[in-house]
């Protein structure tokens, strides 16, 4: 049951932006094998002036920030497949790869409250963070 939110420096249209979501989505159901029901993800438009970001890059008002906060134990290759994944899901938007920085928060499961309040550890997920 990640969660995970999306940064952006510039205005997209509106089905841009479902489609930003999905990106991210998408990466989380395929790189961490979440089910796909289990959807969870923020898009927030900055004003350029509130959202620095290095000034190395070629068009920064694509720099993109994602930050995943997830259950811990997900391997290594699970957060590289899903790296790769993100990327080539946000090409379409035409935010070049070395404009995108992602984030993974591993926390354990006893932080998360969730199903009306109970803590992640006491509850069958329904799915293998073991990845």
């Amino acid at each position: 049951m990640p969660s995970a939110q999306i940064e952006v420096r510039r205005e997209y249209s509106e089905a841009d932006e479902a489609g930003l979501i999905e990106a991210v989505h998408g990466a989380l159901v395929t790189a961490f094998q979440i089910p796909p029901q289990d959807k969870d993800v923020r898009l927030v438009v900055h004003a350029p002036h509130r959202f620095a970001c290095s000034p190395r890059l070629t068009e920064p008002e694509f720099f993109t920030l994602v930050t995943v906060d997830c259950f811990a134990g997900r391997s290594i290759d699970a957060k590289r497949k899903l790296y790769t994944e993100i990327i080539s899901n946000l090409k379409p938007f035409g935010i070049p790869a070395d404009h995108v920085t992602i984030l993974v928060r591993d926390h354990p499961t006893s932080n998360w409250g969730i199903r009306g309040g109970q803590a992640a550890s006491d509850l069958d997920l329904g799915f293998n963070i073991n990845v």
